[in-house]
């Protein structure tokens, strides 16, 4: 490592440590020529080798900002906070990394956003949808909202309380009872 005060390459490494929560190694460093002291960080080379491949046909490299702007555009006065644009980009990009090895559609990017979007705010996804999409009129657009609006709000994972149409059994009324009373099995 060159120092940066007397420019020779010759050091040696007095000290190192984790940092940034492991993602990188911070080395304390002292110059032999001149004997003073320095710091320098280690951090992963994060080059993605992964091209996105436009609607026009177009190729160009993977840029996660694209997809971080895009959603903070959307997500714009909204309840959403950058922890949570974070976990639908790093899922996103799970998804691709699964799916995909060198090149991505860029319509798979956009449905992936769009689906984790949708659950996590009708507003801010029908933001999204309203670029990614590209609407011809705005007749598109309103139907788009309005299937949104009508879609129930569902937990990912989660099974339906009631089957459509089914109505729920009434629930009796909680009876007093002495401590220590037992309760016949049917009340339990």
């Amino acid at each position: 490592m060159q120092c940066p005060f007397c420019g020779q390459d010759n050091d040696k490494v007095v000290d190192s440590r984790a940092a940034e929560g492991g993602a990188t190694v911070r080395r304390r460093r002292e110059c032999l020529a001149c004997n003073r002291r320095f710091t320098t960080y280690e951090r992963p080379e994060e080059t993605i080798k992964l091209t996105v491949v436009k609607k026009d046909g177009s190729r160009e490299p993977y840029d996660r900002n694209k997809i971080i702007v895009g959603l903070q555009r959307a997500c714009y006065k909204r309840k959403v906070g950058q922890e949570q644009i974070s976990r639908i980009v790093e899922d996103t990009e799970e998804a691709i990394f699964k799916n995909f090895d060198k090149e991505v559609p860029t319509n798979f990017i956009g449905d992936e956003v769009s689906m984790r979007l949708k659950l996590l705010d009708k507003i801010a996804y029908v933001r999204f949808a309203s670029v990614y999409r590209q609407f011809a009129d705005v007749g598109e657009l309103i139907d788009e909202a309005r299937g949104v609006k009508d879609a129930a709000s569902a937990v990912p994972g989660q099974q339906a309380l009631f089957q459509p149409g089914q109505t729920p059994a009434p629930v009796k009324a909680a009876q007093t009872a002495k401590p220590g009373a037992s309760k016949p099995p049917d009340e339990l």
